[in-house]
């Protein structure tokens, strides 16, 4: 056996004891499942080459590393996603089986939602991070201080001025889980159906359908609004897909949401918002690329 391998053994089962809180931290900070796994796959190989007499805390020396490497990509992203044939959302994720957690609280939850992520997309890479490791991650600011590399009351500032933009954005009057779980069983049936007169009754008059095909798949390259235009999407679409589609309830971000095979394969996922009795936004994910964190996940299941 080389003189190295105990080493790298030993370092890859400590690593293996942060991968899961860590590939949640980096989902939360780049909305990407398959860039969260490209940051963790490189702060493995700098852990695994690191002095461990300098790393000193593997959790935080671990969570600053995957940290700095999210800011990096956040930068770059901005860039490339002004070139981005289309809208933009967050990757979809199922959370049923823990892979985002911690997902205990409704502010945990709520922090991994599509709508949340979409949120972040507007913050400044710095207001991010911070919101993340507060909200998501019960960081003290002294804590986020020294991940950042920031003084306690500039990290407090930009916590303060990241909920400020979130809390404005946010919708006042949201539906409560066991509503929208209804809300979304009852819009699952309609569209199973191709009823169109029950979709009317659980969309909300200023609905908004987003829709990211990523320049791979024919979609709206721009937001639906309004019931009566997005009832007319809907319309043709299910001409469309008449024949083979087929919707699944599931957990999407760690809120209800569907699964859309066409013929048995993947070919969409549907994120819903609610508000009171009504659906009041819709995050469908059509982008092949995007959807293949998801099928990985449906065939360990």
């Amino acid at each position: 056996m080389e003189q190295g391998e105990p080493r790298t053994a030993a370092s890859a089962d400590e690593f293996e004891a942060h991968r899961s809180r860590l590939f949640g931290l980096a989902y939360r900070m780049l909305g990407s499942a398959h860039e969260a796994e490209d940051v963790v796959q490189d702060a493995y190989l700098r852990f695994s080459g690191a002095d461990r007499a300098a790393i000193g805390h593997p959790a935080a020396w671990l969570a600053k590393t995957v940290t700095r490497l999210c800011l990096n990509r956040l930068t770059s992203a901005r860039a490339r996603r002004e070139t981005y044939v289309g809208e933009w959302l967050p990757e979809p994720v199922l959370t049923s089986d823990g892979t985002l957690d911690p997902l205990e609280s409704a502010q945990q939850r709520e922090a991994v939602s599509l709508a949340m992520l979409m949120l972040l997309e507007t913050l400044t890479p710095q207001e991010r991070a911070v919101y993340v490791l507060r909200e998501a991650f019960a960081y003290p600011h002294r804590e986020t201080a020294e991940v950042l590399d920031l003084s306690e009351a500039h990290c407090r500032q930009l916590h303060r001025r990241a909920v400020q933009r979130v809390t404005a954005a946010r919708p006042r009057f949201e539906a409560a889980p066991a509503r929208r779980a209804e809300l979304v069983a009852s819009f699952v049936r309609a569209a199973r159906d191709g009823d169109l007169g029950a979709l009317e009754k659980v969309l909300a008059a200023d609905v908004e359908w987003w829709s990211d095909g990523g320049g791979r798949v024919r979609t709206a390259l721009r937001p639906i609004l309004g019931r009566e235009k997005v009832l007319r999407f809907l319309d043709a679409g299910f001409r469309t897909f008449a024949a083979g589609f087929s919707l699944t309830v599931v957990e999407l971000n760690a809120a209800p949401g569907a699964l859309v095979h066409d013929d048995g394969a993947l070919i969409a996922t549907l994120g819903l918002e609610g508000r009171g009795d009504e659906i009041t936004a819709v995050q469908v994910m059509m982008n092949p690329d995007k959807l293949n964190f998801v099928g990985r996940q449906l065939g360990r299941m």
